[in-house]
């Protein structure tokens, strides 16, 4: 007998032909340039721009129409999870854009994150956060960091459920830079790899819909529950969704009403989560967040490291971070400035943890809130002759 050690299936050369086609008209109706190549044999007669070109009139009028109802087209998931930044920062004055990035590169079908985490005619793709490889099993994705350590890392926003005595409460003026910065990232970081290799590039966002499961079936009682989550990367990040997809699974397009959670409530939890990638946000200064001067700071503020002393002081000492914003409403918001796989896994199993505890009649592996009676170990064995002179003789 003998073994397989690349046991992976691979993918065929048409399959991933029609799937580099689809993306291409996925980036040609938003606007983007498309990979103008080949891989490595025409398919079926014509290039890449030339089936693009024949559905030219088609991908124009939906242009047209996607810029005419720019204002108001918005998925429900992700007009969940705008709703809930308006309403949890409504208290506080700040006169910058906080948007959901709507315009994102859907990852509507498995295995498309993958193919855009490379170029279609390329083996490789690199910056300076994250090394990517074509190799025979499929891909290596070599992150810049690889974290072994937590300390500081967790950062929750003040205002909404209580934060543990070990984790940094961040004040919300704070995290609407936070939002702001997380929103608007470098211009370097929007590169989508899928066409890092030639003269027109894609800069976009990329994002993915997820529905984990919370709670599963109950045979004869309940059916199974799930939440849903958004998972937002710059184009050159990709690979992190590419990564969390291969764990959690894909739900699909968000934008289709047969993927809307809210129409579902027979196996939807109730809660939404958001997760977006944004590791330039250790390079934001303490002074620039809205963060006071160490003299005019709270006791615990100068525990947690929110206040300066001097201007050109980091956040979080330039350390990779994430810092959660929740309530009871249901909504869970999460930026990672880092792009540690590890983070984004982690993230996507603590939303679920907090759509356990909310949910409740459900346990995960890192809900918390365990039920506990007091026990006495009173040995392998026991004499009452040993405490005799101890006893008091109770009579009638």
């Amino acid at each position: 007998m003998s073994l397989n050690y690349h046991s992976t299936p691979r993918i065929t050369e048409k399959k991933r032909k029609d799937i580099v086609r689809y993306i291409n008209m996925k980036l040609a109706s938003m606007g983007q340039p498309i990979f103008e190549g080949d891989t490595e044999e025409k398919h079926e007669g014509m290039s890449e721009a030339e089936f693009v070109s024949l559905a030219e009139s088609l991908l124009n009028n939906y242009k047209e129409k996607m810029r005419l109802l720019s204002s108001e087209i918005i998925n429900p998931a992700d007009k969940r999870i705008q709703d809930f930044i308006y309403r949890y920062l409504g208290d506080v004055e700040f006169n910058k854009t906080l948007r959901v990035p709507f315009d994102s590169f859907v990852l509507d079908r498995a295995g498309i994150g993958r193919e855009i985490s490379l170029p279609p005619n390329g083996n490789a793709f690199e910056n300076k956060l994250i090394k990517s490889y074509r190799i025979r099993q499929g891909v290596l994705h070599n992150p810049l960091h690889d974290r072994r350590t937590t300390k500081g890392s967790f950062h929750i926003v003040e205002g909404g459920l209580p934060i543990p005595p070990d984790k940094k409460a961040v004040p919300k003026i704070t995290f609407a830079y936070f939002l702001n910065s997380a929103f608007n990232p470098p211009k370097e970081f929007m590169l989508l790899p899928f066409t890092s290799a030639q003269e027109k590039k894609a800069h976009l966002w990329t994002s993915l819909l997820l529905r984990p499961t919370v709670c599963p079936e109950i045979p004869g009682i309940m059916e199974k529950k799930s939440m849903e989550i958004r998972f937002f990367a710059p184009g050159s990040l990709v690979s992190n969704l590419d990564f969390v997809e291969s764990i959690f699974g894909n739900a699909g397009d968000p934008y289709l009403f047969k993927n809307d959670s809210g129409l579902d409530l027979e196996h939807w939890t109730g809660h939404t989560g958001c997760v977006v990638l944004a590791p330039q946000l250790i390079k934001l200064k303490k002074s620039e967040i809205g963060l006071p001067n160490y003299n005019d700071a709270t006791d615990q503020q100068r525990k947690d490291g929110m206040c300066w002393n001097d201007k050109d002081e980091l956040y979080n000492d330039g350390q990779p971070f994430k810092i959660t914003c929740r309530d009871e409403s249901g909504v869970i918001i999460t930026l990672i400035a880092d792009n540690y796989f590890g983070y984004s896994k982690k993230e996507v199993k603590t939303q679920i943890s907090y759509s356990a505890n909310m949910f409740g009649i459900c346990e995960e592996e890192h809900a918390g809130g365990t039920l506990a009676f007091s026990r006495i170990n009173l040995g392998e064995s026991f004499s009452a002759s040993k405490i005799a002179d101890k006893l008091t003789l109770v009579t009638d």
